[in-house]
């Protein structure tokens, strides 16, 4: 289904908008082929209904979440040496742009022929696009809510318009394993075009103890929001998860370089899903909900090449938590 020239009431000025989501009725069917697997797992991407996305943004505001503002101050510290090197009249094209200030940042330095804001949930998504029209008269902006994660086929509008830049903040790379994230970045690739930059963000690795509390922290919201997305199954599909009867953990996984969260059975227990067949968990069972990466630099500049990228830049923040890095 695709929407055009979406305006929100009486706040916001008119931006190009398309809806290349997938129907509601189909998300939860990849939801439920994961709990149904062994080990249990469903992808990150569905913790972001609306709910969950309001949630995500009280863990930015978390003492214990360093990701958001580190990569904030370095992107004010450095926008306009980022800009200098991009240059003019590039087109930005922003990946799982949330409801974030990050772009304002770059967009304050860029002189860009046109924004667009590639994001699953429609609300941010409109509310994001709202704020730049507004603050940029002139400047073209496009919504896309979709699933970044897979291929994605650009309207005509927004094709050949020349020179782009993907921006893909927030660490959200770490999303996927390695073979996934080269392959994503393939795709990125290929969206950008021959004369294309990729500007991402890459958390670093450090202390467990200062990652972990990042993932668990003290107030429990990242254990809310982890638990969403059972709620949300309950709500949207009418299961019946007792998230009384779940735990939210979250560790360190050093082998692997990553933190991994999980939502923990605390005891034998069958879930109800209509019209599909139960979801059996036995006490202690988990379901892997996330993995986020961490890397070296230059070991994400190992990962970036293997799919076509060359390093070119690389900031980080004043403690070497986080680091944007630019390839073209």
């Amino acid at each position: 289904m695709r929407y055009r020239h979406a305006k929100l009431p009486n706040t916001s000025p008119d931006f190009e908008y398309d809806d290349f989501n997938p129907p509601e009725t189909l998300w939860w069917k990849e939801a439920l082929a994961g709990l149904q697997a062994k080990p249990k797992a469903v992808p990150p991407k569905f913790f972001y209904d609306q709910h969950g996305s309001r949630l995500f943004e009280r863990i930015t505001q978390l003492p214990e979440y360093y990701l958001t503002r580190a990569e904030i101050g370095l992107l004010k510290r450095h926008a306009s040496d980022i800009a200098r090197v991009l240059g003019p009249d590039c087109e930005l094209l922003e990946f799982g742009c949330g409801n974030s200030q990050k772009v304002f940042y770059l967009l304050a330095e860029l002189r860009c022929a046109a924004y667009v804001a590639v994001d699953i949930c429609k609300e941010h998504l409109w509310s994001l696009c709202g704020r730049v029209a507004a603050a940029y008269p002139g400047l073209p902006v496009h919504a896309l809510r979709a699933d970044f994660s897979r291929p994605l086929d650009f309207p005509p509008s927004l094709r050949d318009r020349g020179r782009r830049v993907v921006f893909f903040p927030g660490s959200s790379i770490g999303n996927f394993d390695p073979e996934e994230a080269v392959r994503f970045l393939i795709q990125a690739r290929r969206t950008a075009g021959p004369q294309g930059r990729l500007l991402i963000g890459v958390d670093l690795k450090k202390d467990r103890a200062l990652l972990e509390a990042a993932y668990d922290d003290a107030a429990g919201v990242t254990a809310s929001f982890n638990k969403n997305l059972l709620w949300r199954l309950n709500r949207e599909c009418g299961a019946d998860f007792d998230l009384n009867r779940f735990r939210h953990r979250a560790f360190y996984n050093e082998a692997q370089g990553r933190i991994e969260m999980h939502l923990e059975s605390l005891c034998r227990q069958e879930v109800s899903v209509p019209r599909e067949t139960s979801i059996h968990l036995f006490s202690g069972e988990t379901i892997h909900t996330e993995n986020s990466y961490k890397y070296e630099i230059a070991e994400f500049q190992a990962l970036a090449a293997r799919a076509g990228w060359r390093a070119e830049g690389v900031w980080c923040d004043e403690r070497d938590l986080f680091s944007v890095q630019l390839f073209g």
